[in-house]
């Protein structure tokens, strides 16, 4: 199937085949008929994506932070990766479109193929001819909608919100100040609630438009008298309430919008506009009260609502994103309010560059650009070739997953193709499907994992997915009789690991798992030089918080930071004194959000070791992040952050590079190398046992820290 992209760091447009998206739990698939180009969010988009590196910055002083922070920490090339992979990512475009349904997940019963759709949300709602959308972000319609107007979805639920946020009676007066597309759907809304509407632009187009369909009052900004217009209108109250849909950086709007509102009154800010408002005379004399709208409503942005299709009961959430999509609908279908003007072009999906010419050079005027698809089309789940494919004699590999970790850490670090095959890539994006497979020279990309399993040649997988899918593709490769690398953790739960623990046995194929710490060259050196045996050591990890509604945070996604990251330090402590743990307990400092980010580990080891994980989420932010101390037999090694090593004993020794360098290089030539003898640089009883040992740090800490045994 075709989509619109875009590269982040030249600004280059371009229709390209992509694999037909992933049909994954909670989704449905969806056939666009047409999508709507959001004039101003995507042309602010486009625009910062064509200009200079230095404009990039100037634009986004925070990323410019971000990056810095990264080379001070990590050094020049992983900072140069990560920077690179979003400069040269292919970037999806739009987020509201409609079409019919062509394919539903097995636990989604709400819809069926055929039904007519509208969707909604960046990353999903693409200009694509196909789109993969959760549920909650997808509204059945009637069978006779008419879907060119249908398509208006998102925006028409993003002013509803904001309309929602104003909490208008029957009669009141409203002011709509900015009345590009949003601003006129706001206008129509308030229109059809039987609130009167007073519209405001710099520009006299719009103002005309909005006088001639949603505004019984209609003026331009700049014109002389504007506010005792307004207050003439209002019978000398001023409006009861402002919404600001206008995108400017100036502070004239939310000025203005005191100005002309009433005592007691409501400014909601629906646009992109800076909010250091005058405080005297008008907010703080009229007490007016201020508020933001959040795009579409209610769940949004939040991961159980919209990622896992969990709603709000509607006694308590009347108007979710969905319901209020769903109102906006049928305000459509049953003709409370008209789009019909707001569409002032309509182009086919192959013209969609020339639409967004329109947008930024503004040759002609414009308010609602549709892009129409050919729904003749048949689409069906397979891969892309991107260049042509040899089968390599020992190692063909595939990835399922190559995200941010992946592109920086795993393929840079491949051997070269004419010694490992490389054959196809798999992740949840298909632009980044096609950029990876492109970038690091993959015969094809995909989004059906079984093109992947059921090819003969690939006999080896790699597995960078989010953690709640490491399990089963793990699971399946062994099925598939393939030698497998999953990146940490292994899995999310005890079945999970017993389930894999027997098909290692039943199949006789081992994992690798990206336990990346014991081989880098400062772990190297202190294994060297203070030996194995009985030691004392321990590891702090200077973590920084993580929101609780991030996906890592969420049990079963990511199964929190103890199991997601904490076992890469158990694993580094079980190689330097070489055995397993067998007895962990745990303490976690409380946390309101109930949280285990910040604890003490106390593991104890079959050879009589013991370590101390201190594991910090409540630190600096100026302070490395990993700092690790082991005592034997007279002999101390420190790592500072995977930067420098230290070995005191009859001297001191020191290592230092340039780069932060956590092992993933020498990681990644071993696992090939062990691909020739099949001898694992881990083996299955160290991963086996360390995974168990952060189940049982969770275990300790539900039990009050009470000690458990490792079996």
């Amino acid at each position: 199937m075709e989509q619109l992209t875009q590269k982040l760091g030249s600004g280059e447009m371009v229709i390209q085949e992509l694999p037909v998206p992933q049909l994954s739990s909670g989704m449905i698939l969806v056939k666009n008929h047409y999508s709507l180009i959001s004039a101003g969010t995507e042309g602010s988009t486009v625009k910062a994506a064509r200009k200079s590196l230095i404009g990039k910055a100037k634009e986004r002083p925070q990323q410019v932070k971000q990056v810095l922070e990264k080379l001070k920490q990590q050094g020049v090339v992983q900072t140069y990766r990560a920077v690179m992979k979003k400069l040269d990512a292919y970037s999806p475009l739009g987020y509201s479109s409609a079409g019919e349904v062509i394919a539903v997940a097995d636990d989604v019963t709400e819809f069926k193929v055929g039904d007519k759709v509208a969707c909604a949300g960046a990353g999903y709602a693409n200009h694509a001819e196909v789109v993969s959308v959760p549920k909650n972000l997808c509204v059945k319609l009637a069978p006779d909608a008419d879907l060119s107007k249908a398509c208006y979805n998102t925006l028409g639920a993003i002013a509803l919100q904001g309309v929602r946020q104003a909490d208008m009676r029957l009669g009141e007066t409203c002011a709509v100040i900015g009345l590009g597309l949003i601003g006129q759907l706001a206008c129509l809304e308030l229109k059809a609630s039987g609130v009167n509407v007073v519209g405001i632009d710099v520009a006299p187009g719009p103002v005309k438009l909005a006088a001639e369909h949603c505004a019984d009052l209609a003026l331009v900004r700049n014109q002389p008298g504007i506010k005792e217009q307004i207050l003439d209108f209002t019978d000398g109250r001023g409006v009861d309430a402002v919404i600001i849909a206008a995108a400017t950086s100036s502070l004239d709007p939310v000025n203005f919008a005191g100005s002309i509102c009433r005592r007691k009154g409501r400014v909601v800010v629906l646009g992109a506009v800076p909010t250091g408002f005058d405080r005297d005379p008008d907010y703080y004399k009229k007490e007016l009260e201020l508020k933001m709208s959040c795009s579409y409503g209610p769940g949004r942005y939040d991961l159980n609502y919209e990622e896992k299709g969990l709603d709000y009961p509607a006694a308590y959430v009347r108007w979710t994103e969905k319901r209020n999509m769903e109102a906006f609908q049928r305000l459509v279908h049953n003709g409370r309010i008209d789009l019909a003007y707001l569409t002032t072009h309509t182009f086919k999906f192959e013209d969609a560059p020339k639409a967004y010419d329109i947008v930024l050079k503004h040759t002609e005027p414009f308010i609602g650009i549709l892009l129409e698809y050919d729904t003749t089309k048949e689409h069906k789940p397979g891969s892309i070739t991107t260049v042509e494919f040899t089968p390599v004699a020992d190692v063909n590999i595939a990835f399922i997953g190559a995200g941010s970790y992946a592109q920086g850490n795993l393929l840079p670090n491949l051997p070269p193709v004419e010694q490992v095959g490389r054959v196809a890539v798999m992740t949840n994006s298909g632009t980044t499907s096609k950029r990876v497979a492109e970038k690091f020279k993959f015969a094809k990309c995909t989004s059906d994992a079984n093109e992947i399993l059921d090819d003969t040649p690939i006999n080896t997988l790699f597995i960078a997915t989010r953690h709640d899918t490491h399990a089963k593709y793990v699971a399946e490769g062994l099925r598939a009789g393939k030698n497998v690398y999953v990146e940490k953790p292994l899995c999310l739960t005890l079945d999970e690991l017993v389930e894999i623990e027997d098909l290692t046995r039943s199949t006789g194929k081992g994992v690798m798992i990206g336990f990346n710490r014991r081989f880098s060259p400062f772990a190297q050196m202190i294994k060297k030089k203070v030996g194995s045996g009985k030691m004392s050591m321990i590891y702090r990890i200077n973590a920084g918080a993580i929101p609780g509604d991030h996906w890592i945070q969420d049990p079963t996604v990511g199964g929190g930071r103890v199991v997601g990251e904490v076992c890469h330090f158990i694993d580094l402590m079980a190689y330097m004194c070489g055995s397993a743990p067998v007895k962990v307990s745990a303490s976690a400092l409380p946390d309101a959000a109930g949280l285990n980010d910040t604890l003490n580990i106390m593991v104890e080891f079959a050879n009589g070791s013991t370590g101390v994980v201190a594991y910090y989420a409540n630190g600096s932010k100026s302070l490395p992040k990993e700092y690790f101390e082991v005592y034997h037999a007279g002999t101390t090694g420190i790592i500072y952050d995977f930067r420098r090593a230290e070995v005191y004993g009859r001297k001191v020794e020191k290592i230092k590079k340039m780069n932060q360098d956590k092992g993933q290089p020498e990681m990644m030539r071993q696992f090939f190398e062990s691909l020739k003898d099949g001898k694992l640089p881990i083996s299955m009883e160290e991963i086996f046992s360390v995974t168990k040992a952060t189940f049982a740090a969770l275990e300790s800490i539900r039990q009050d820290g009470m000690p458990i045994l490792i079996k």
